[in-house]
C-alpha cells in the first residue's frame, strides 16, 4: 500500500505544524477504511510523523466523526460498507458544520483512470491517490494542507462575520453592539436587543444538518428584509439571530419580532418535501434611555436571550416574551 515512508520531520516531532507557531496538539487525520491492513498501515506513516489518527470503517461513522471530533483532515478509501468514498466527500462539503478548510483524500485499490480521477475532484476531494501510496508524498501533502486549514482556523476565529449567512458573527455581534450601545449612552436614546429561534423543525428536519443550514440561509434573509439598514444583525447559533436596534424602545422591539413571525408564515421554507411554514420565538430587552438604564448593550444581548430561553419552555406562554416580563426567579 505504502511506497516510501518519510524522515520524520522536526516540526512535527513535537506536534507543531511549522517551527513559528509553537506548541500545539498534534494534527487529527481521520481516516475512513474498511480493510484492517489498510488503515494500519496508514496508521503506521502517519503517527511517526506527528500526526494523530482516528479510523472510521463505516460512512456513517466518518460522518458522525467529523462532526465530533473536528478532524484536521480526511483520508477516505473509495469503497466503505455503506457509502463510497465520493458521496462521503459530497455529504461533507453539503454540511453547514463541515469545516470546507479541510482537506479530503480519496484513495483507491483498484485500477484507475482519468473518469475516476475526475469523479474524485466533482465529489470536492482535494487530492486523489491510487494505491500503492507514495508516502513520503502524501505525508508533504497533508502538513501543507492542514497548515493552510489551520491558517484559515485562525483567520475565521477572528472574523467579525459568519461564513454561512454573511451576518456578524457572535464576536462581531457583541462589537457592534458595543459600538452601538456608545452612541445610544452618548446620546440619551432607546435601545433594544432581540434574540430569534425557530419555533420548531419540521418533521424529519431535526438533526438533518443540510436543511438546519437552509433555514439559517432562510432566516438571514428574513431579517435582512424585516430590518432596517440601521440594525445590526447577527448569528448566535446554529439557529439562533440577534437584532440590536438604535432607537427602539420596548413597544418597537415587540413589532419588529410580531413583524419577522408574520413574514416567516407568509413565506415558507421550500424544501424537498414541499413548503414549510413555522413559526419564531422572541426574546427581547428594551430600554427607553440607555444612559439611564445601568445595562449595557451587551449584557442586554444576554438579558434577550434569556428571554428567549423562556420562551422556549414554556411554550404556551406566548412567542415573544420581554426580559422585564419574566417572573424574579427566571432572570
Amino acid at each position: 500500500m505504502l511506497t516510501e515512508t518519510p524522515p520524520l520531520a522536526p516540526s512535527y516531532r513535537q506536534g507543531n505544524m511549522t517551527q513559528r507557531d509553537g506548541p500545539s496538539r498534534p494534527p487529527l487525520v481521520l481516516i475512513g477504511i474498511d480493510e484492517e491492513w489498510g488503515a494500519r498501515s496508514l496508521d503506521s506513516l502517519l503517527a511517526p510523523s506527528g500526526f494523530a489518527v482516528l479510523r472510521a470503517h463505516t460512512g456513517a461513522q466518518v460522518l458522525d466523526l467529523v462532526r465530533t471530533a473536528q478532524p484536521d483532515a480526511v483520508i477516505l478509501d473509495w469503497k466503505l460498507p455503506d457509502l463510497d468514498g465520493p458521496a462521503i466527500c459530497q455529504l461533507l462539503r453539503r454540511s453547514p458544520r463541515f469545516n470546507l478548510a479541510t482537506p479530503i483524500f480519496l484513495t483507491a485499490t483498484e485500477s484507475t483512470g482519468r473518469h475516476q480521477r475526475l469523479a474524485a475532484f466533482e465529489a470536492g476531494a482535494w487530492q486523489f491517490c491510487a494505491q500503492p501510496l507514495d508516502g513520503r508524498a502524501l505525508v508533504l501533502q497533508l502538513r501543507t494542507f492542514i497548515e493552510g486549514k489551520r491558517t484559515s482556523d485562525d483567520l475565521r476565529e477572528l472574523s467579525l462575520v459568519d461564513g454561512l449567512t454573511g451576518l456578524y458573527s457572535f464576536k462581531g455581534l457583541a462589537r457592534r453592539a458595543q459600538e452601538i450601545g456608545a452612541e445610544a449612552a452618548r446620546l440619551r436614546l432607546a435601545l433594544a436587543c432581540i434574540v430569534f429561534a425557530p419555533a420548531q423543525y419540521s418533521a424529519g428536519a431535526r438533526g438533518d444538518e443540510e436543511v438546519e443550514g437552509r433555514m439559517a440561509e432562510y432566516l438571514a434573509e428574513l431579517f435582512r428584509r424585516c430590518g432596517r439598514l440601521s440594525d445590526a444583525i447577527g448569528r448566535l447559533g446554529p439557529l439562533e439571530f440577534a437584532v440590536v436596534a438604535l432607537s427602539t424602545d420596548a413597544p418597537a422591539a415587540a413589532r419588529l419580532a410580531h413583524r419577522l413571525r408574520s413574514a416567516a408564515t407568509e413565506t415558507p421554507l421550500l424544501l424537498q418535501s414541499g413548503e414549510w411554514p413555522f413559526d419564531i420565538h422572541a426574546g427581547y430587552c428594551a430600554v427607553s434611555n440607555l444612559a439611564d438604564s445601568g445595562v449595557d448593550a451587551v449584557e442586554m444581548l444576554m438579558r434577550a436571550t434569556t428571554a428567549l430561553r423562556h420562551v422556549q419552555a414554556n411554550g404556551n406562554g406566548g412567542a415573544v416574551k420581554s426580559f422585564d416580563q419574566l417572573p424574579p426567579m427566571s432572570r
